[in-house]
């Protein structure tokens, strides 16, 4: 392989990488790109397409400088021909003018521009040397008071490949070329040559201080290398110089790829006002009050004293005095009257709860919190992301406080029977048997003694207490005692319990949040770096 055609293939290929970066960035940045910029990136990158897929191998050099600088002449004096019309008698000076040399006659290029005015140059004297493949385009003067003049002058120059600005002594320090031309296309330096006509009508020092001061003025425009060649399309003076430039350019056949990558470029350069020089730290994204925030709108400090509540109840109806266990019954669930009871009524605990509804000041310190998180993530960003990163972090009310009820539901608050109620359960039986045995002792021994007369034995005693009283009081006084070192124990459980569940009710609160608010603050901020990256290398 040719180190020519080798050099030729790295060029296409860099060129279709800074597009597709330049594509990339647009479809990350989405929206919170400036849409002019977006819109213009996007149409550079189609421009890309269009102008790669073009069949023939031809160069366009579009002429544009102001009114009467010399285009059509110098166009006339190129072609060795009377091709164009210059100054005032060209019959519709809004239409641009082409010469195309080389037998391609470039019909597909310039349908692609929309020039319907073209001169094929065929003759020996108008063929030049090595101008095959040039087409070149005689614009309308960018200063003309005319609207349709500039705008088809403006229309052109966005698909020419090379750009071939012409002054003249006059007007080379012109503003409106270089602040809305040159300087406008800095990243395009290697695709410009700038021409300064009617180069005769001074002396050659003269000469040379307007070229030395043109070229200060177009480093000062970005473009610091570009050619500065003084010519003169009437006598003639530089204008082999010019030939010979415009047949190099042809040859290497670089410049369709300068210009577009120049065109990439400047777009990217564009939308970088659009993004950040940083992306913000996501690690402290998570701000220290957004999970208890979120905690108090779900309810979390109503259900953990249920829970606390709950877990006594079943501990004294598992280990409280059979006698009194009853009275469970007339207290209520505290899970069921919130829905959180695990369906133990049968209903399978679907749907949502019926914790009470976050307060006005809940809700306001959820949106509170959660503004603090945009804020802090957005700092230093653009509007446009800075009001995303917002977006994202504030979600819909009705939407967040499902998904805390949510959490709150999936949350285990239910437990099985801690190991020593069942343990305890079984004492205070055998004890209330001891009670009821003792009971039935005293009652049968005063019913056979004292209505039948029956001779009984001497009832044992111990220490001089008979075992029936021992029995009773000892079972009675015994199931009192049990139920009361129980409970005692059962609220050391049950305010374990309670903390528990709060640090699974914490986690869950905390996943809700990354879910609902971190995540997406993430993912914008994601698309802000990945925006940026894309650019960066679509410049690089």
């Amino acid at each position: 392989m040719s180190r020519r055609l080798a050099d030729e293939m790295d060029g296409r290929g860099r060129l279709r990488e800074s597009a597709q970066e330049l594509r990339q960035a647009v479809l990350s940045g989405g929206r919170e790109l400036e849409p002019v910029a977006a819109g213009r990136a996007e149409d550079i990158s189609a421009k890309v397409d269009e102008r790669t897929a073009l069949a023939g191998d031809h160069t366009i050099v579009a002429l544009a400088g102001a009114t009467g600088s010399g285009k059509s002449s110098l166009t006339n004096a190129l072609a060795g021909a009377h091709v164009t019309e210059p100054g005032i008698r060209r019959p519709t000076t809004s239409t641009t003018s082409a010469v195309v040399w080389g037998p391609d006659p470039a019909t597909e290029v310039l349908d692609w521009i929309g020039v319907h005015r073209r001169h094929h140059a065929d003759s020996e004297v108008e063929r030049g040397a090595g101008l095959d493949g040039l087409v070149l385009l005689d614009l309308p003067d960018f200063d003309s008071r005319e609207t349709a003049h500039h705008a088809e002058a403006d229309r052109v120059l966005e698909m020419a490949d090379l750009f071939l600005w012409v002054t003249d002594p006059q007007k080379y320090a012109d503003a409106r070329m270089h602040d809305d031309y040159i300087r406008a296309r800095r990243h395009h330096g290697t695709v410009m040559v700038v021409v300064l006509n009617q180069a005769d009508l001074l002396s050659p020092a003269d000469r040379e201080a307007v070229v030395s001061d043109l070229r200060g003025l177009l480093e000062r425009d970005g473009v610091g290398d570009v050619e500065v060649l003084p010519i003169s399309a009437k006598t003639g003076l530089g204008l082999e110089s010019l030939r010979s430039l415009l047949a190099r350019i042809v040859a290497e056949k670089e410049a369709v790829r300068a210009r577009l990558l120049g065109d990439v470029r400047t777009s990217a350069e564009a939308l970088l006002d659009s993004v950040a020089e940083h992306d913000p730290d996501p690690a402290g994204i998570l701000d220290s009050r957004l999970v208890p925030a979120l905690s108090r709108a779900a309810g979390v400090p109503t259900v953990l004293k249920a829970v606390e509540a709950d877990h006594l109840r079943r501990a004294n109806a598992a280990t409280g005095w059979p006698v009194t266990r009853w009275v469970r019954h007339l207290t209520p669930d505290p899970l069921k009257r919130l829905h959180l009871d695990g369906g133990r009524d049968g209903s399978g605990g679907l749907g949502p709860s019926s914790i009470p509804q976050a307060t006005p000041a809940a809700r306001s310190a959820v949106d509170l919190a959660c503004r603090e998180v945009g804020d802090a993530a957005g700092e230093g960003l653009p509007r446009r992301w800075a009001e995303a990163v917002m977006e994202a972090a504030v979600p819909p009310a009705e939407q967040l406080s499902a998904e805390l009820d949510g959490s709150v539901r999936r949350t285990g608050v239910q437990q099985r029977s801690s190991w020593w109620w069942p343990v305890v359960g079984i004492l205070q039986w055998l004890l209330l048997a001891c009670a009821v045995a003792g009971l039935l002792w005293l009652v049968a021994t005063f019913v056979l003694e004292s209505f039948l007369a029956f001779p009984l034995a001497d009832v044992p005693t111990w220490y001089g207490v008979p075992w029936p009283v021992i029995l009773l009081a000892g079972g009675v006084a015994g199931g009192l005692l049990v139920a009361m070192i129980s409970r005692f124990l059962a609220g050391f459980s049950a305010r374990r319990r309670r903390r528990q569940v709060a640090r699974e009710m914490e986690q869950a609160i905390s996943g809700v949040a990354q879910e609902s608010i971190v995540q997406p603050v993430r993912e914008v901020l994601d698309r802000h770096r990945s925006t940026r990256e894309h650019l960066q290398r679509a410049l690089a």
